[in-house]
């Protein structure tokens, strides 16, 4: 992982929401109205390294996470910063990576991985999410 190219792009990092951000929000609502219950910002069952899901549903095995568009370069919305851009390139490969090598973990010890971009629409994401569960 990549140090921060300055104090002020540190701070600007830790100051961004990890947990309950409006898309999570959105999808959690969604979700407990269905009729589901979960834990939120939860750790992941990994040895060796501490990852945590946006929303963990134990007994059946599934983690969802509810990615942001810019911090985890979504195909469609992300988008490359023009100052420091090699520093933040190195920055958001290193979350893709983290993320790719969180799935293939998590499929390793049975689990069932639903990733959701934060510009998806919560009723159908809400949809994925139930069907994993179910």
């Amino acid at each position: 992982m990549p140090k921060a190219s300055s104090p002020e792009y540190l701070r600007r990092m830790q100051r961004q929401k990890r947990v309950g951000t409006k898309p999570e929000l959105a999808l959690r609502r969604l979700l407990h109205a269905r009729g589901l219950r979960y834990r939120v910002d939860a750790a992941l069952p990994i040895k060796g390294v501490r990852r945590r899901a946006d929303i963990l549903f134990t007994k059946r095995r599934v983690a969802v996470f509810v990615d942001g568009c810019y911090w985890h370069a979504c195909p469609t919305h992300g988008t490359e910063p023009k100052s420091n851009g090699a520093w933040w390139a190195e920055k958001l490969e290193a979350n893709v990576l983290r993320d790719r090598d969180t799935d293939r973990r998590l499929a390793e010890l049975g689990w069932e991985v639903v990733r959701i971009w934060e510009h998806e629409d919560p009723e159908q994401a809400a949809k994925r999410v139930e069907a994993a569960v179910r």
